[in-house]
């Protein structure tokens, strides 16, 4: 009897190991990547273009957030309705580009949120 329990079980382990793995489950499909929105109007305003960092700090206060990567500088300007990013580079340390949070209609910059930012104290956070 044992020995037909011992049979039985090494059949039994042998069809295991024979059997066919179980198919792999059905790939997903990788979900579509969401609209990009479009870029910004290229366009900066000149009374900003080339301002050292002193004159932008001259004019808007200190900013509510700066980041360093290596020798560009972002400075952030928080308003009410609107911020100001200001990206500074090169030696000295000049304004390059600007840009508004919203977008102005005709460039990257609101020269409306822009004025508003000078007319009030910055917000820091």
């Amino acid at each position: 009897m044992i020995r037909r329990f011992a049979i039985l079980l090494a059949g039994l382990a042998v069809a295991g190991c024979a059997a066919k793995p179980p198919p792999p489950p059905p790939a997903q499909a990788a979900p579509a990547p969401g609209a990009i929105p479009p870029a910004p109007p290229r366009g900066e305003p000149g009374q900003y273009l080339n301002m050292a960092a002193s004159g932008l700090q001259a004019a808007f206060g200190h900013p509510a957030f700066v980041r360093k990567d290596g020798s560009t500088e972002m400075w952030r300007y928080d308003g009410a309705a609107c911020r100001a990013f200001f990206f500074l580079y090169g030696t000295p340390p000049a304004v390059r580009h600007v840009e508004t949070l919203p977008h102005g209609t005709g460039s990257a910059a609101d020269i409306a949120c822009l004025t508003a930012l000078k007319i009030s104290p910055a917000k820091t956070s």
